[in-house]
Order: C-alpha cells, then sequence, then structure tokens
C-alpha cells in the first residue's frame, strides 16, 4: 500500500526525532522506522511541506509529532530580543514537542541518568529486544511494566543499566501494582504533577519534567541537565556563571521564556547538543 500524506507546516522531522526527547528510532533511507506504542511506524519527510508515513497511522503520527502545536503563535510569546535563543530557533525552526507514551517516556528518562545520548539509545533497544513484544524483524515495542518488574533487577543489569536497574525495577514494580497510576496523574496540576512522579525510584525534578514535557504535553516544564545548565550559564550569564545555584536558573528560565519555555528549552537544548557552539562539547554525546 502507499503511504499516507500529511501536509505540514513548520515542521522538521530529523531534528525532532534526534533532539534527545526519544531514542529509539532509526535511519532507514531517506526517512526513520520506529514506533509509537505498539505500533510500527515509517516516516520520511519528502519536503518541508509534505510527510510521508505508514498506511494508516495518519492520525497516530501527527498527534505523536504534535504537529498541531501552532509554532508561530508558540515563538509569539517567546522573548523578542534574546539573541541566544533567537539562534537556536533559526537553527532548528521546525523541531516540535513529542507526545510520547507515558510509561515509555517515563522509563526511558530514568535509564538516562548521567548517560549520553548514544548510550540510552543502546539501552532502549536492548531493554525493547530482550522483553518488549517483538513486531517486526527489527522493530519492538518498549517493555511494560509488568515486562520489566518480573524480569527482575539482575536481568536489567545486563541491559548496562548500573544502578539505574534498582530504579527501573522497583518503578515498574510501583507502576505494575497500580501503586502509581500515570493516566490518573495527568489531571493533576504541574507542581503536583511533579511531585506526584518524583514519588517514584530514580524520578528527580530532572526527570519528572522531561516526562512532563514529553508525555503529558506540559508546555511550560523546564527540565535542567548539564546541557541546558551549562548553556544558561554561559548564554545568560557569563560574568558570573558559578554564581547562580541550579534553581535559581529554573527561577530565571520560568519568568524570562514564558508559558511555553518547554519549547524554548528543547530549541536551546539541541542547538547546543548538535551545533557544536561549546568549544569543549563532549564527542559522541
Amino acid at each position: 500500500m502507499p503511504p499516507d500524506t500529511l501536509h505540514v507546516q513548520n515542521f522538521d522531522l530529523a531534528s525532532t526525532l534526534d533532539s534527545g526527547q526519544v531514542f529509539h528510532w532509526s535511519r532507514e533511507g531517506e526517512g526513520f522506522s520506529g514506533m509509537i506504542g505498539d505500533q510500527p511506524v515509517r516516516l520520511h519527510q519528502r519536503d518541508e511541506n509534505t510527510l510521508l508515513v505508514s498506511p494508516g497511522s495518519s492520525a497516530l503520527v501527527s498527534h505523536y509529532l504534535g504537529l498541531d502545536h501552532d509554532l508561530a503563535a508558540i515563538q509569539k510569546t517567546l522573548p523578542k530580543r534574546d539573541k541566544p535563543l533567537q539562534r537556536a530557533l533559526k537553527y532548528a525552526p521546525g523541531l516540535r514537542i513529542l507526545r510520547q507514551p507515558m510509561w515509555e517516556c517515563l522509563a526511558t528518562f530514568i535509564t538516562s541518568s548521567l548517560k549520553q545520548v548514544p548510550h540510552i539509545r543502546q539501552i532502549s533497544l536492548t531493554l525493547r529486544a530482550k522483553f518488549g513484544v517483538q513486531v517486526e524483524p527489527e522493530l519492538h515495542a518498549y517493555p511494560t511494566p509488568e515486562a520489566l518488574a518480573k524480569a527482575g533487577e539482575q536481568a536489567l543489569r545486563g541491559c548496562s543499566l548500573g544502578y539505574r536497574a534498582k530504579f527501573l525495577h522497583q518503578t515498574a514494580l510501583r507502576i505494575a501494582d497500580g501503586t502509581l497510576d500515570l493516566e490518573a496523574i495527568s489531571a493533576l496540576d504541574d507542581a503536583a504533577l511533579e511531585a506526584a512522579l518524583c514519588t517514584l525510584p530514580g524520578v528527580g525534578p530532572k526527570i519528572a519534567n522531561c516526562v512532563m514535557l514529553f508525555a503529558y504535553e506540559r508546555l511550560g516544564a523546564f527540565p535542567v541537565d548539564v546541557w541546558i545548565e551549562r548553556a544558561l550559564r554561559e548564554l545568560y550569564f557569563a560574568d558570573a556563571p558559578d554564581e547562580l545555584s541550579s534553581k535559581q536558573l529554573v527561577a530565571f528560565a520560568h519568568q524570562h521564556f514564558g508559558p511555553y519555555r518547554g519549547y524554548a528549552q528543547q530549541w536551546i537544548f539541541h542547538h547546543a547538543r548538535t551545533s557544536g557552539m561549546f568549544s569543549r562539547q563532549r564527542k559522541g554525546d
């Protein structure tokens, strides 16, 4: 069957999938192959206005890729005279915030702590291959909480998780037995949602905000990892890079970038990590 055609505006597939939100998509010819939940999907952006997707997957893909986000309206809310942000916007203007499955996003970011992007990707693919349902020869769904709870901590350590294996296993147990209902907490406000997520093993404010931004569509969430902290210090506080605490940087971001600061964060993060803007950028990350 021929692929479905989606007409897009202000969208960049490669930047979106390579921007550190998600880690399992693979280059396949001129496009990408991967999973959205338990559905195998192939994507190819033929030109700036045309996205080819697997037959019958248009609605699923549109939702996942955030194609309904009005980037022009979002950008109007951002600070106008912010030169670092404007450079980041120019670098990847069509980058979108994804709507990922809640459990998959949570589990993936628990495994991401202090890891570089290639390592996070390898862990994700290994967990899928060992404990997820195979849907095609090279494609596996992300393992369910029940599957990882049953696997046990030692088996997870065999996937290069190190100390993260304990956190992932304990969190899987809590989700599997209903201690925390990821769907139910979506009704909470941002502060309560962050607090609820932080009750899980291995989840602190950074991981909670990643999950809020990339799975719960809380576009005001602002995760601060080493890249963002460095970017904020060097781009906005170069004269006093070590005097502000991480909490002060978060407070600055909330006030400065406005209600869609999650988008500002992702544009800055992607630019900082992939453009070579930092002379001491870590090789391979």
